[in-house]
């Protein structure tokens, strides 16, 4: 059964659970960002090995920022041809190119309405081949792909330093007052 054949009982999606998941999204992405960055660029920019998807803590920011750019762009009927990302050499500069791309992104989140979630989004990929889906599974997408980014982040800075701190649990109680 494909995405779109999917009923309301099979599984509910809401806007609201799309803007918790983002902020969840922005929240986890600038905490680990903030953790790594504090190592300094040239930490970050130490090869920590061909067993992550790229072996530089920076280059895997801006594989995240390039990933987040190219769907923002999908969403809103451009289809990029190319991700960015390869051409951000430090955390500063990935840092500057992500925080006007992350309030872009709030806002396109912020405006959705429910009908937009069922919304087909009809794109290419950066290699031309033509695709379609419903615009509330691509917002999962995009944020989960960033959780196995940071997943593996998180793996690297520990490598290079200690471990970071962007669970959801964390994130929960700091949402509801309840860190100490």
């Amino acid at each position: 059964m494909s995405l779109d054949e999917r009923s309301e009982e099979e599984g509910t999606m809401s806007v609201g659970m799309i803007r918790d998941l983002y902020d969840y999204h922005r929240w986890a992405n600038r905490r680990l960002f903030d953790f790594a960055a504090a190592l300094g660029e040239q930490e970050c920019a130490r090869d920590v090995g061909a067993q992550f998807s790229h072996s530089k803590v920076t280059r895997m920011f801006a594989h995240l920022y390039g990933a987040d750019w190219v769907w923002l762009s999908r969403w809103k009927g451009t289809s990029p041809t190319n991700l960015p990302g390869a051409d951000l050499p430090t955390m500063a500069i990935v840092r500057a190119k992500w925080d006007a791309l992350e309030a872009e992104q709030q806002a396109f989140v912020a405006a959705l309405t429910e009908a937009d979630l069922s919304r087909a989004v009809a794109y290419k990929n950066t290699e031309g081949k033509a695709f379609s889906a419903p615009l509330g599974p691509l917002l999962q997408h995009v944020a989960n792909h960033a959780t196995h980014h940071r997943s593996e982040i998180a793996t690297m800075v520990t490598m290079l330093s200690g471990s970071p701190d962007t669970g959801i649990n964390t994130w929960i109680l700091a949402r509801t007052g309840q860190m100490r």
